[in-house]
């Protein structure tokens, strides 16, 4: 086993290797976002987060706005120095508490650099090592609006003035479509997040894309769509006769497809629970073959019904 099979605790990087701007991780990571569900049990939250390092992962996702700064104050707690963990957070939005909605956007330039100054102060970090834009320009999710209409350009050039002055190392780009990508790949892209499953398979030709720039594809909704009454992967007949065929669960199924679509996929599973953590992190094992693979690749995509 190579330094680039393990991290540096030691243990088999889950699901195997990947790409992460200049940077090595594991290519199943953890996803932050459901963290402030223990917020009455902060022991828990930390429980989780040093579990996950400890089943090999090393690239964990969040964000200030996840529980108003709960994810990253706890992450600052769990995780050490020795660990060697890649945090990537994201800006474009803040908490909006008594709101319609739990977050508004934060799309102005200087939203993003006062959203990078706070993940920096909650993270307690000098540097953060990646740092998403997510846009708000197509559905699912909030849709800009009056003074949030940002041109990407101008949110580009904030992103790079934070680069420059050694705020961030690395920009990705989340919920953007294929202008947008063609747009931002002269910053030095490390990744992208969209939305992106099995059943929501639209943005293949910017994967595909992202294969050939070697940037990471990080899908958000991995299982399908996390809204009512949407297609999700874990209802499809050909995944729960994979599931069934292996004795894994539809879940675990829908994410190893995903691992074995294109080289370039990260995953960012949440969860608040431990043993769904081992579930996610097991999915890295699973090996589907020729024929799995061949029924999986025959489901539909409907995006269309998943980002409206």
């Amino acid at each position: 086993m190579t330094s680039t099979d393990t991290t540096a605790t030691g243990s088999p990087r889950a699901g195997g290797a990947g790409r992460l701007g200049a940077r090595t991780v594991s290519r199943i990571g953890f996803g932050a976002m459901q963290l402030p569900r223990l917020r009455d049990d902060r022991a828990a939250a930390l429980a989780i987060v040093r579990r996950a390092i400890e089943l090999g992962v090393d690239h964990i996702d969040t964000a200030q706005f996840y529980g108003d700064g709960f994810a990253n104050d706890v992450i600052r707690e769990a995780v050490r120095p020795e660990d060697d963990v890649y945090v990537v957070s994201k800006v474009g939005a803040t908490p909006h508490s008594g709101g319609p909605h739990p977050l508004r956007l934060a799309q102005r330039p200087e939203e993003l650099r006062a959203s990078v100054e706070d993940n920096l102060k909650s993270l307690g970090i000098d540097r953060i090592p990646l740092v998403n834009l997510r846009r708000a320009s197509r559905a699912p999710g909030l849709i800009a609006e009056g003074d949030q209409v940002v041109d990407l350009d101008d949110q580009l050039a904030v992103m790079t003035a934070l680069h420059d002055e050694g705020k961030i190392d690395a920009i990705g780009v989340s919920h953007v479509g294929m202008d947008e990508l063609r747009r931002a790949l002269p910053v030095g892209l490390a990744c992208v997040q969209n939305a992106y499953s099995l059943v929501a398979r639209d943005d293949e030709e910017m994967l595909r894309l992202c294969v050939a720039e070697g940037i990471a594809w990080v899908p958000y909704f991995p299982l399908g769509s996390a809204f009512p009454g949407m297609p999700k992967v874990t209802d499809e007949a050909a995944v729960l006769a994979v599931a069934e065929s292996l004795g894994r669960t539809p879940a675990q199924i829908g994410l190893a497809w995903l691992l074995h679509h294109a080289p370039n996929v990260l995953l960012i599973p949440g969860t608040a629970d431990a043993a769904h953590l081992e579930a996610n992190v097991a999915t890295g094992a699973i090996s589907l073959d020729a024929a799995a693979l061949d029924a999986l690749d025959a489901v539909p995509t409907r995006s269309g019904e998943i980002l409206g």
